[in-house]
């Protein structure tokens, strides 16, 4: 397999190039490391949203577009397929970096992941990236400083020159376009922590609704949230039938019918404290190759009206 980071690189370069078309900057730090800002000081953008999602999944998924309707108001919806879910969705767009310094924290998710390669899911695919070049998606409502690249090109093994870091808040169009097109890999993240091999996914689609772009990054982290659990639809194929199908949508979860504002308040927006099992699309198809199609979950367009203020 081709590297992911030397895929994702020539993805990132597209972005430089039409930085201005996809209202979007660049800039370099002090130590040579590359900044690309998808939504903290520039608007970003649909577009935009959408080569961040490529750049998340090293290219290897294919992200579209287009309006849908939540109990009857046409919303943006954004759809996602994949022929490799184990390297592009849990090898690259999974959000596994917690990319903490003295002055900056921010959530990771793209390529470089896979050049540290410490979490259970590079062991589990059996993959580690090799690359002279990385990049790495940030959320966050701050642009990175040069800490935050030396600790990338630390763990990722590279110079600080090679690294690039894109940045971009949940409460920004972009964040609300990379988070809803994580249905599929949040299908596919949670089949694999019900001790699914992830290798035997063959193919991973997944679709959700974009929230509107909130006031404040609280509220746009529990509306994105929202749009899965209540709004996300996945559809996954496979090699094997299992028992373990009809827990993988956000409806077989206890805590399923609250709003995600709700459940974070009572934990104190402690996000370790979250049962990992509501973050997952709302409903699940499985189809099992020369088997059985099981089919679970349902979607709550009511949650999600109240939720994303229709």
């Amino acid at each position: 397999m081709e590297s992911l980071n030397r895929m994702a690189i020539e993805l990132v370069d597209e972005a430089l190039d039409y930085a201005e078309e996809l209202n979007i900057g660049g800039y370099d730090l002090e130590n040579e490391a590359t900044v690309l800002d998808f939504g903290v000081e520039f608007d970003g953008g649909i577009e935009a949203g959408l080569l961040l999602t490529e750049i998340q999944t090293a290219g290897l998924a294919t992200p579209s577009h287009e309006l849908g309707e939540i109990d009857g108001v046409p919303v943006h919806t954004v759809e996602l397929s994949t022929d490799q879910p184990a390297l592009s969705l849990l090898c690259s767009q999974k959000a596994g970096w917690e990319l903490t310094t003295e002055d900056f924290e921010g959530l990771g998710s793209g390529p470089a992941r896979a050049l540290v390669a410490q979490e259970e899911e590079f062991r589990r695919v059996g993959y580690t990236d090799a690359f002279d070049l990385t990049a790495l998606a940030v959320e966050t409502d701050e642009l990175p400083p040069e800490s935050a690249a030396e600790q990338v090109a630390e763990l990722a093994e590279v110079e600080p020159s090679s690294v690039f870091l894109l940045a971009y808040p949940t409460a920004s169009l972009v964040g609300s376009i990379t988070n809803a097109a994580r249905a599929a890999e949040l299908a596919t993240f949670r089949l694999t922590e019900l001790g699914y091999e992830p290798l035997d996914i063959v193919s991973a689609t997944g679709r959700a609704p974009v929230a509107p772009v909130a006031g404040d990054e609280r509220t746009a982290i529990a509306r994105t949230n929202d749009a899965i659990a209540y709004g996300g639809t996945a559809h996954l194929t496979v090699r094997e039938d299992s028992d373990v199908f009809d827990s993988v949508a956000s409806t077989a979860a206890e805590d399923h019918g609250r709003p995600f504002g709700e459940v974070f308040d009572d934990l104190d927006w402690e996000f370790e404290e979250v049962p990992s099992d509501l973050f997952a699309p709302a409903k699940v198809t499985i189809d099992v190759l020369g088997g059985p199609t099981y089919v679970h979950g349902e979607t709550d367009e009511d949650l999600l009206a109240e939720s994303f203020g229709l």
